[in-house]
């Protein structure tokens, strides 16, 4: 990203309390983005979110839903994100030097857990795409290598046996909306394939690092290259699945044990370890699909609720009216 622009981005910040971390996402890191209507969208990590709302209110209460700030201010604001929602609350259509902004706001701890263990499977997935960094005391940035191997993963036991690079980062992108209710009436059917495209330098520049480790180790073979990407293929055997479920959150391979048994054995380090036993790469990802559907589909519910509570009527109209235009406009 240029200076310029990061500049641009970054001073908003200063009109906030300060953050732990921050990045942007979305349209606003397409390359070839020219729209200066499109609303930029910042995620904030921050070490306690009521104090960070007590405090915002009073240098942005017109951020916030009139209806919040007067109820139940800093407290009802937090209470709305953590016990109806996935822990982040976002400010939508707030209009800043000539821009649409939307951030949302999480508590450090609830990112980081969600980083590596996909326990709401929200923020991780947006971090499984194309984010650009403004702040990170804490180096999310390095925590967030667990998460894109673990995505890497989950993605190959999906995938046959080749590939190019499209399907694969397409089949990343699409982890985090499996499940998602607003896919079925309220988002572009094409919004995988467009994010892909869009950015596809970027997801070369996460995800190349794995890919090399991968194919290093003979899990990924790489021929030809068509049109800037590679194709790809790949060793299903019982062995490579296990060594792609092992790269799983420890989470979802506790969900995955639930439902497929597990057993005990010893680790390289001498450690008494339990593995999911796996008797087809078939079963294992169809497995694993459902286990991040359901906790895709109830996170996407909950923060729906929430989201709506949180940009009071009006906005949440006019919300649920734009992505309602963008889906119809994608199925015409």
């Amino acid at each position: 990203m240029e200076n310029g622009k990061e500049a641009e981005l970054k001073s908003f910040l200063k009109v906030l309390p300060s953050v732990e971390f921050c990045c942007v996402y979305g349209s606003a890191l397409h390359p070839n983005n020219n729209d200066k209507s499109s609303m930029v969208d910042y995620i904030l990590g921050v070490s306690d979110p009521r104090q960070w709302h007590s405090e915002n209110l009073r240098l942005n209460g017109d951020h916030y839903a009139s209806w919040m700030v007067h109820l139940g201010g800093a407290k009802l604001i937090t209470e709305v994100a953590d016990e109806i929602g996935v822990g982040v609350h976002f400010n939508p259509f707030v209009r800043w030097n000539g821009k649409m902004l939307k951030y949302g706001v999480v508590r450090m701890h609830d990112l980081v857990q969600d980083i590596l263990n996909w326990k709401r499977f929200y923020l991780c997935g947006r971090l499984q795409k194309p984010v650009h960094i403004l702040v990170d005391n804490v180096d999310i940035g390095n925590v967030n290598s667990v998460n894109l191997k673990a995505a890497l993963s989950a993605a190959l036991l999906i995938l046959p046996s080749k590939f190019t690079e499209e399907d694969l980062y397409s089949k990343i992108c699409s982890l985090s909306y499996m499940g998602d209710l607003r896919m079925l009436f309220a988002e572009d059917k094409n919004k995988v394939k467009k994010i892909v495209q869009g950015q596809f330098g970027l997801f070369q520049s996460m995800y190349t690092p794995f890919l090399q480790e991968y194919e290093a180790k003979e899990l990924l073979r790489f021929s030809s290259f068509n049109s800037d990407q590679a194709n790809i293929s790949q060793d299903c055997g019982l062995s490579v699945t296990r060594s792609l479920v092992r790269a799983l959150p420890p989470l979802v391979r506790n969900k995955l044990g639930m439902k497929l048994g597990e057993k005990k054995m010893l680790n390289d380090s001498g450690r008494v370890v339990r593995e999911v036993m796996i008797s087809s790469r078939e079963e294992a990802a169809r497995c694993m699909q459902k286990v991040l559907r359901r906790t895709v589909m109830v996170s996407s519910l909950r923060q729906a609720v929430s989201g709506l509570l949180a940009v009071g009527g009006i906005n949440a109209t006019r919300y649920v009216a734009s992505k309602m235009h963008k889906a119809w406009k994608s199925w015409t």
